[in-house]
């Protein structure tokens, strides 16, 4: 890569992209890597469906640092100041969360600005998002209690979201951006955002042009991010449709840091 001395913003998916095979930590010898990107100006953001209090949890001791793009796009945080907030409109929020409530296996988490809401129907999914996943999460009986915007709407089904996605495209695609960010999980937000969509609003506040930009992903909710910068790579093991939105293919996040930044 040509124009690795121009870089001045890195982004990357998590799931399947800097956590390979399931993992759900980040290794010790990428923190480092990121805390050395820093060190040299350049701006390191975790770009992920996730929430970014669950980023700056996954990235410590270097988070305070980072560029939190979070719940897809939705919300982008960066030292103590939200630059991007997108709500859903919360009477369409209340019909999605309904209506995936109502669905076989299919687990529901709202994201707010600092917590996610749930109403686990299960105790695996309550384990999952507490702590495998990690999430700072609030008990609801009812999800129309949640009195602050609701930023995402995200389905997990258990038995994988391939079972259900068609469901949820079909209904409600015609109005927000519905997009699969994992093998279990879909992601209902306001029809604007993507991590694409955020990514262009921090080029512009932060006067950074696409072409000073490179971004790692594997994943559909991954691809208007990637066309948003120059330097795009697509993981190996993502699917051919998704890599046609990459310059470059890779294995590996933290090796290509480190031989085309460090």
């Amino acid at each position: 890569m040509s124009s690795a001395n121009v870089i001045k913003l890195v982004a990357s998916d998590l799931d399947g992209t800097i956590l390979l095979n399931g993992a759900q930590k980040v290794d010790e010898t990428m923190i480092q890597a990121i805390d050395e990107l820093v060190g040299k100006g350049i701006i390191f953001a975790p770009a992920s469906g996730r929430q970014w209090v669950s980023l700056a949890r996954l990235f410590q001791p270097v988070s305070d640092k980072l560029l939190l793009i979070g719940d897809n796009g939705a919300i982008v945080k960066y030292k103590g100041e939200t630059l991007v907030k997108v709500p859903l409109d919360r009477e369409f929020a209340l019909k999605v969360i309904e209506d995936a409530y109502n669905m076989p296996n299919c687990e529901v988490l709202v994201s707010g600005e600092d917590t996610a809401y749930i109403k686990p129907k299960t105790e695996a999914y309550h384990y999952r998002m507490t702590k495998v996943v990690n999430y700072k999460t609030t008990l609801v009986e009812n999800f129309a209690d949640i009195k602050e915007d609701i930023l995402k709407v995200a389905i997990c089904d258990m038995t994988g979201i391939h079972n259900s996605q068609a469901h949820f495209f079909e209904k409600w695609s015609a109005d927000a951006a519905v997009t699969v960010s994992g093998d279990l999980y879909l992601d209902v937000m306001d029809k604007r955002v993507s991590k694409g969509y955020a990514m262009k609003k921090v080029q512009q506040k932060l006067g950074i042009a696409p072409s000073e930009c490179m971004a790692f992903g594997d994943n559909f909710n991954d691809c208007e991010m990637l066309d948003a910068v120059e330097c795009s790579y697509v993981m190996e093991t993502a699917v051919e449709e998704v890599k046609k939105h990459g310059k470059y293919i890779t294995d590996n996040v933290e090796n290509v840091i480190r031989r085309e930044l460090l």
